[in-house]
C-alpha cells in the first residue's frame, strides 16, 4: 500500500505537520504502507515566506511549487489514497483536490486543524493574505473520501459536508518530549509559538506586566519563537525557535502560557502549547476556548483563565508556590500520556488510513 502526502510546508519545519502526521510516519512505514511526500514549499521558500523583503524570491518559490503540483498528477497512478494537510495549494481554488478526487478518482483523506475556511490574517502573513482562498475548505471536504479534523469544533463543521468524518486530536511524542532538569534562577513564565501568532502572546501584555511589578527581578519572561516580541512593556528573554534545542528550551519555562481571544478562529485551535507544556511537566495556564477546556481539569492538571484578573491571580498561585507547580506538572504528563500521545492514537490512525486505502 503506498500513500502521497500532499503537504504545504517542508518535512519537520512547521508545528501542524510535526504535530499531526510527521510523528507517525516510521509507525506507518513498519505497518507495510509506503508513504511519499509532497511539499508546496520547499524549504528556501519557507525559511523566507513571512520575512520582510526577497519579493522575487518568494515568488518564484511559489510559483514553481504551483508547477510542481502540475507535474504531481502525472505521478498519482501508483498511490492507493492521497492525504491532504490543509490545502493541496494556497493560490486558487480547489482546483487540484477536484482533479485528484473526481477526475482521477483517487481516495482523498484529508486532514485539518485550524479554521481554515475562516479569513485570519496576521501581521506576519498579512501581504500573503490575498492567496488566502478559504471558502474552498468545504469543497475540499466534499472531494475527500474522509476527513480528520483536530477537534469537536472542526469536525463539527466538517459533517456538514461528509458524514466520514474522525476526530484525531493534535498529538505529543511523549518519548520525545520528556523533562529534563534546568537550573533556574528565577521563576520562568513562558509562550512558545511562531510569528503567525505572536499576536496572541500579546494579549498577555497587561498581565504580564503586573507580574513583573509586583515580583520583580524575581520573575523572567520567555518568548520561543522564529520572530520577537515588539513593543512589549517590560523585558523579554528571546530565544529563536531551533528543533536541535527546542525540548532544552522548553524545559527553561516554570509556567506555561497560552492566551487566545474567544473568536470563532482560536476555537479551532488545538491547544498545540499547551500540550507540548504539558507533556515536560510544567504547570500551564490557558484560556478556556475551544479544546483547551477539554485538555485541562481547571485546578487538577492546571488552570484555565479567562478574565484579567484570573489571570493574574492563577498566575501569582504559581508563582508563590512551587509545590502546586510541581503537582500540576505530574498531573499534565499524566493527561498527555493517556490522551494526547501518538502512542495513545496512533491504533486509531493507522486504521483510519488503512480503511481509507481499502475501500
Amino acid at each position: 500500500m503506498r500513500i502521497l502526502f500532499i503537504i504545504p510546508y517542508p518535512l519537520r519545519q512547521a508545528p501542524s505537520q510535526r504535530f499531526r502526521f510527521e510523528q507517525y510516519i516510521d509507525f506507518i512505514n513498519q505497518n507495510n504502507i509506503i508513504t511519499d511526500f509532497a511539499p508546496f514549499l520547499n524549504s528556501k521558500t519557507w525559511q523566507i515566506l513571512y520575512k520582510p523583503g526577497s519579493n522575487f524570491q518568494k515568488t518564484k518559490g511559489i510559483i514553481k511549487g504551483f508547477l510542481n503540483r502540475f507535474i504531481l498528477l502525472f505521478k498519482l497512478g501508483k498511490y492507493n489514497a492521497i492525504f491532504i494537510h490543509r490545502e493541496a495549494c494556497p493560490i486558487g481554488p480547489a482546483f487540484f483536490e477536484f482533479i485528484i478526487g473526481n477526475i482521477f478518482k483517487k481516495k482523498i483523506i484529508f486532514d485539518f486543524d485550524d479554521a481554515i475556511w475562516l479569513h485570519d490574517v496576521s501581521e506576519a502573513n498579512g501581504k500573503l493574505g490575498w492567496l488566502k482562498n478559504p471558502g474552498k475548505t468545504e469543497k475540499i471536504i466534499k472531494y475527500s473520501k474522509l476527513v480528520t479534523a483536530g477537534n469537536d469544533y472542526l469536525s463539527s463543521f466538517a459533517k456538514d459536508f461528509n458524514s466520514n468524518v474522525f476526530i484525531i486530536p493534535t498529538t505529543i511524542d511523549t518519548d520525545y518530549h520528556k523533562k529534563i532538569a534546568a537550573t533556574k534562577k528565577k521563576i520562568t513564565i513562558g509562550w512558545t509559538g511562531t510569528a503567525t501568532t505572536i499576536k496572541h502572546f500579546e494579549l498577555a501584555y497587561s498581565i504580564l506586566n503586573k507580574v513583573k511589578i509586583k515580583y520583580g527581578e524575581k520573575i523572567n519572561i520567555l518568548l520561543i519563537s522564529n520572530k520577537p516580541a515588539e513593543n512589549a512593556p517590560f523585558e523579554i528573554e528571546f530565544q529563536p525557535w531551533n528543533k536541535d534545542t527546542e525540548i532544552e528550551d522548553l524545559c527553561k519555562i516554570d509556567i506555561g502560557i497560552m492566551p487566545l481571544p474567544d473568536d470563532q478562529w482560536a476555537k479551532g485551535k488545538c491547544g498545540f502549547k499547551g500540550l507540548q507544556y504539558m507533556a515536560l511537566e510544567i504547570a500551564t495556564i490557558m484560556s478556556p476556548v475551544g479544546v483547551n477546556s477539554e485538555i485541562i481539569s481547571d485546578g487538577t492538571n492546571g488552570f484555565l483563565a479567562d478574565s484579567e484578573d484570573e489571570w493574574l491571580q492563577k498566575l501569582c498561585l504559581l508563582i508563590e508556590s512551587e509545590s502546586l507547580r510541581n503537582e500540576f506538572g505530574k498531573k499534565a504528563r499524566e493527561t498527555i500520556v493517556k490522551y494526547y500521545s501518538v502512542e495513545s492514537q496512533k491504533n486509531k490512525y493507522l486504521e483510519i488510513l488503512h480503511n481509507a486505502a481499502k475501500s
